[in-house]
C-alpha cells in the first residue's frame, strides 16, 4: 500500500500538466496563424496524459477478482 502516495501524487502532476497543456492549446487556437504542428503535438499530449491520469486510478481500485 505504500504505492498509493506516489500514484496519487503522479495524478496530481499529471492533472496539472493536463491543465496547462489546455491553457496553451486555448491560447494557441486564438492566434489565427498558429502552427498547426505544434498544436496537434500538444493535443496529442493531452490525450496521452488524459489516459496515464485514468490508467492510474484505475490502478487504486483494488481488484476484486482474487
Amino acid at each position: 500500500m505504500d504505492r498509493i502516495p506516489s500514484i496519487s501524487a503522479r495524478i496530481l502532476l499529471l492533472q496539472i500538466r493536463h491543465r496547462a497543456l489546455d491553457t496553451e492549446i486555448t491560447e494557441l487556437t486564438l492566434n489565427p496563424y498558429q502552427n498547426q504542428l505544434l498544436l496537434q503535438r500538444l493535443k496529442k499530449e493531452k490525450l496521452r496524459i488524459k489516459d496515464d491520469i485514468q490508467w492510474l486510478k484505475d490502478e487504486l481500485i483494488p481488484d476484486l477478482d482474487a
